[in-house]
């Protein structure tokens, strides 16, 4: 990255989030879900499709505000930029950040939340408003009032990444829901059981989906198949995840 201002860091991580991507970046606000009313919030074109009895796919939710979205999270990856986390057994295929009060990392020693970055050493990003009203909007449409995240994990799939199946149980409320959107290439989103061997359901996501899943299918094993690369020349040629969850 370019020494400078954080001005300049910014303006850097947006010119490689819109290569990659191939957006223009662009605001429209989010306008915060206050009462059962405004539930209509949702696009017309998007579409619900239920994955279990508190687990819902919303087709498009987050597709009128992608720009938003990649400007917010280059101010994020200014200030904490992606990296690949070791694990215990190696390292993790996807390129990862947060912002938020907390965020998750892993290391050899195992999985954790943490409130510093321990790349920058310094604390996370603040949760742009953008994605929290984002994450609280889409909650709430699927039967998930007063979602508050604390941590926004930030994702990012090249071409042959994947997230083998896995439980999230690092959270104080095993309760509450994960509200995970997806922009950029399409991905094939794996919903299992409560159980590793359990039965898996294979969905479809596509630029602009938003998963939100809590309550009696919080604990059911998921993950990512391994992400392919763009059909045609005018495609996204990475996939971007940002997952959202409360963690006290």
């Amino acid at each position: 990255m370019p020494q400078g201002s954080s001005d300049d860091a910014v303006a850097y991580t947006r010119r490689g989030i819109g290569f990659f991507f191939g957006y223009t970046m662009s605001f429209q606000p989010f306008v915060p879900t206050t009462s059962a009313s405004q539930t209509s919030l949702l696009p017309e074109l998007s579409s619900e499709q239920s994955l279990g009895s508190q687990a819902w796919l919303l087709k498009g939710y987050a597709l009128p505000h992608a720009g938003a979205i990649f400007e917010a999270v280059a101010h994020t990856l200014a200030g904490s930029p992606l990296r690949k986390m070791p694990t215990a057994r190696g390292w993790m295929s996807v390129a990862q950040s947060n912002c938020g009060d907390y965020g998750w990392v892993s290391d050899r020693t195992g999985y954790r939340y943490a409130t510093a970055d321990p790349l920058t050493g310094t604390p996370w990003p603040a949760m742009p408003p953008e994605l929290y009203q984002l994450a609280v909007n889409a909650a709430q449409h699927a039967g998930f009032g007063g979602f508050d995240p604390q941590a926004c994990l930030i994702n990012y799939y090249e071409p042959g990444s994947r997230m083998g199946l896995h439980q999230d149980r690092d959270e104080a409320d095993l309760q509450a829901p994960i509200v995970s959107v997806s922009l950029g290439l399409p991905a094939v989103f794996q919903f299992g059981g409560l159980r590793r061997t359990d039965p898996v359901q294979n969905v479809g996501l596509e630029h602009g989906d938003v998963l939100v899943w809590g309550g009696a299918d919080r604990l059911r094993f998921h993950g990512v198949m391994t992400v392919k690369s763009a059909s045609s020349p005018l495609a996204h040629a990475h996939r971007l995840n940002l997952t959202f969850r409360r963690v006290t």
